[in-house]
């Protein structure tokens, strides 16, 4: 009798992914399975690879000029007869990182709950400068970047929380002699707020919000929650505001977590919940997130979340998906011009 092989896809990845070679093939049977796609004209299926020619020594000798052979995994669309690579017009074009390092990288993120630093990418992947395997980690959280997703029907769970450490100066109440008493700063002065719309049991999207008020809130609400669901919040912002749908609140300042309502649990733990990786990844592995870095880590935890009931090389495979058509240079990170 054949033994069958268990073997999980994660598992395969020192086979498919142990060099640059093994990785393009991968990729181009991944993103082009009828045929190469011209990234110029978009053809489809009639490209053909370049493949360097060998020349004798004599003809060498007699042209006294250098060999320019072509990269490998080279392509030329017979069309617009413009070429091209597996890797254009996505986050991996101008990269000078190997496509296996790149590959591996993904499935390190979307299998580590809480994150990866780029720290750590660059110790485990051997990556020359911290500056390329951070850059590295902000383009793929660009790829794990979706569209706005379906309209949140059913239960709709809401809250906001706020990203910061503790402020390093401490204020003191006691005033100097001759001086006027400093002001009081609030606790949420020196954090950015993050407000999250989780559907009970399915997909959670966050924002980061200048400032939590109402109406930003109801923005938010009205791109990403359908008319018909049944909001559940506690008594923060949107208390006593008409948001248009079925609203329930649960009372925090009274010790209130958990009621039944009509045999309907009222509650917002699995935002909070969430929450709780949230922080805990940007806190314990990541330290410190940049206020205009900020969007992109809440891609990267929304993606990992919506896709928590997969196996981690399917959600690296997810997320592969989202590579198409992204490009993010240096310069749209850093501010750098």
């Amino acid at each position: 009798m054949e033994k069958v092989s268990r073997t999980k896809p994660e598992s395969l990845l020192a086979t498919h992914f142990r060099d640059e070679d093994a990785a393009r093939e991968y990729l181009e049977a991944m993103r082009w399975p009828d045929g190469a796609v011209c990234p110029h004209c978009g053809l489809v299926g009639e490209a053909y690879k370049i493949t360097p020619k060998p020349k004798t020594f004599e003809e060498i000798k007699a042209t006294r000029k250098r060999i320019r052979k072509p990269r490998k995994g080279l392509w030329k669309c017979a069309g617009c007869k413009k070429q091209f690579t597996v890797t254009v017009k996505t986050i991996f074009e101008d990269s000078h990182i190997p496509l296996h390092k790149w590959l591996l990288a993904i499935h390190l993120l979307c299998s580590s709950k809480k994150g990866m630093s780029a720290h750590q990418l660059m110790r485990m992947l051997d990556i020359g400068q911290y500056k390329s395997a951070w850059f590295m980690a902000h383009r793929i959280r660009y790829a794990m970047t979706g569209e706005l997703p379906e309209k949140m029907n059913g239960i709709v769970e809401v809250d906001e929380t706020y990203i910061g450490g503790r402020r390093r100066r401490k204020q003191t109440h006691a005033p100097k002699p001759g001086q006027r008493a400093q002001d009081m700063l609030g606790p949420f002065v020196d954090k950015q707020a993050v407000f999250s719309v989780m559907q009970r049991g399915g997909r959670v999207h966050s924002r980061h919000l200048e400032r939590v008020t109402a109406d930003n809130l109801k923005i938010v609400l009205n791109d990403v929650v359908s008319q018909d669901a049944h909001l559940m919040s506690d008594t923060g912002v949107l208390w006593g505001k008409k948001t248009g749908r079925k609203h329930s609140l649960v009372n925090h300042k009274a010790d209130e977590y958990v009621r039944y309502d009509e045999g309907v649990m009222v509650t917002t733990n699995t935002v909070e919940g969430y929450f709780s990786l949230l922080k805990r990844g940007i806190n314990g592995v990541y330290h410190h997130v940049g206020r205009k870095h900020l969007h992109r880590y809440l891609s990267e935890f929304d993606f990992r979340y919506n896709e928590r009931k997969v196996t981690d090389g399917e959600r690296a495979e997810t997320a592969l998906k989202g590579i198409e058509g992204k490009r993010l240079t240096y310069k749209m990170p850093t501010g750098k011009e």
